[in-house]
């Protein structure tokens, strides 16, 4: 969330950056009830004072009488400053983050910038299957089966693709806690960042609903997460939604960052409101596993972090041999903690063009300061960190990705060579 005294004292920005994001929120509401709050807590600091004067004189029933009246008005007082408190928090979590200058002015997708492609679209000379008929003749993907079992949007993962799913991560996991090629990456991209490896992590799976939406990623009426009422808890959509808060209420020795964490998880989503869209094989599911990459940095590092981070993204597309394109997203299509957001889109085959399988969330101090997440300077001045998260790789988008784009005219799957060492075969088929 942005800080109620930046927001009065750039309402303007605030008021601007608001309806760049396709948002009406009445500013002026927010800060009038800030006002009140200010008002009452002034009078409850005359009344303490004078109770705490008083409250050393010798008692008398009359002083006793006017220290009681004294204590419940400053009780009452606090009680409106805590619902006061209840209504500025719910404004300022409506509040988006202050989008970067790069960033495109637009109401939806349609104004995402494109910033570069990178590898060949293939040209078959025959009409290629999609993955999930790639699935059902090598047994590696079963969507029926698990339409029968758990419903729509599940499937069962067999034989090969499971082998080749480990691959992945084995490999990701592999390139992140490198020193050396991670120096080469940032070399390669122009990039002053520090060099210091990803801490490998298998976070919890389910999230209080208060830190949830610490995380802003709780929107109220949000259906698309799994909440279990009996135990108050969610399952997580991704990983960062539960390394992000590893760090609430602590403050880091500037010493200490950048901290990088590559994490591993399911994710599991309601797809609600996406009903008809996607609906066959894995591209869009209930239930699929991820790998996430979340950063703790300084302030005045965290840009240079997310170009990094994007630059890890593309030198593993890159080694995978797989088309891409990179795009700046809109402020009409950010997520409201983004200051700036820049997605990696794959070519699919079967559908002829380009879909979104990597992102990466630049958020700098929209969480920190709902988790209460700092680092002190080495002046002693205590900062807000800046935050990071990025997809390293969304597993079912990315077997989908390599299935059909490596298909040849026999329906035989080649394997990226980068995968061989973790695998016991070259091809499927």
């Amino acid at each position: 969330m942005l800080d109620i005294k930046y927001i009065k004292d750039n309402i303007e920005l605030v008021n601007k950056n608001t309806s760049e994001r396709n948002l009406q929120i009445d500013l002026n509401r927010l800060l009038s009830i800030y006002e009140q709050k200010l008002e009452l807590i002034k009078e409850v600091e005359v009344w303490r004072s004078e109770k705490n004067k008083h409250s050393k004189a010798k008692p008398t029933p009359e002083l006793v009488e006017k220290l009681k009246k004294l204590g419940q008005a400053i009780s009452a007082h606090d009680a409106k400053v805590r619902l006061l408190d209840e209504e500025i928090k719910k404004y300022l979590y409506q509040i988006p983050n202050i989008h970067m200058s790069d960033v495109p002015i637009g109401k939806s997708d349609k104004e995402n910038k494109v910033l570069h492609t990178n590898g060949l679209i293939p040209e078959f000379k025959f009409i290629p299957k999609d993955h999930v008929e790639l699935g059902k003749l090598h047994d590696i993907i079963d969507v029926e089966t698990s339409a029968k079992v758990s419903g729509p949007r599940f499937n069962y993962l067999k034989n090969q693709a499971v082998l080749l799913e480990f691959a992945l991560i084995n490999y990701a996991f592999e390139i992140l806690t490198n020193e050396k090629i991670l120096h080469d990456i940032a070399k390669k991209a122009g990039l002053k960042v520090s060099h210091k490896a990803f801490t490998p992590l298998i976070p919890p799976y389910m999230i209080k609903p208060e830190v949830y939406e610490k995380m802003a990623r709780l929107n109220e009426g949000d259906e698309d997460k799994y909440y279990f009422e009996k135990d108050d808890i969610y399952l997580i959509g991704s990983a960062e939604h539960t390394t992000g808060p590893m760090f609430m209420d602590h403050i880091f020795k500037e010493n200490e960052l950048p901290q990088r964490f590559v994490a591993f998880s399911p994710a599991f989503r309601r797809e609600a409101g996406s009903y008809g869209k996607d609906t066959k094989g894995i591209l869009r599911v209930h239930q699929f596993e991820k790998i996430e990459m979340e950063s703790f940095t300084l302030p005045e590092d965290s840009l240079n972090e997310q170009n990094f981070i994007v630059a890890i993204q593309e030198y593993l597309m890159e080694s995978l041999k797989l088309p891409y394109r990179l795009m700046l997203i809109s402020t009409g299509d950010m997520g409201l903690p983004d200051a700036r957001q820049i997605d990696l889109e794959t070519w699919m085959p079967s559908q002829k063009q380009y879909r979104e399988t990597h992102t990466s969330d630049l958020m700098t101090d929209y969480q920190s300061r709902r988790l209460n997440t700092k680092v002190k300077r080495e002046n002693n001045v205590l900062q807000y960190v800046h935050m990071n998260d990025a997809t390293t790789f969304a597993i079912g988008r990315m077997l989908i990705a390599l299935i059909e784009n490596n298909q040849t005219e026999t329906g035989r799957i080649n394997i990226p060579a980068v995968l061989h060492p973790y695998l016991p075969f070259k091809y499927i088929g």
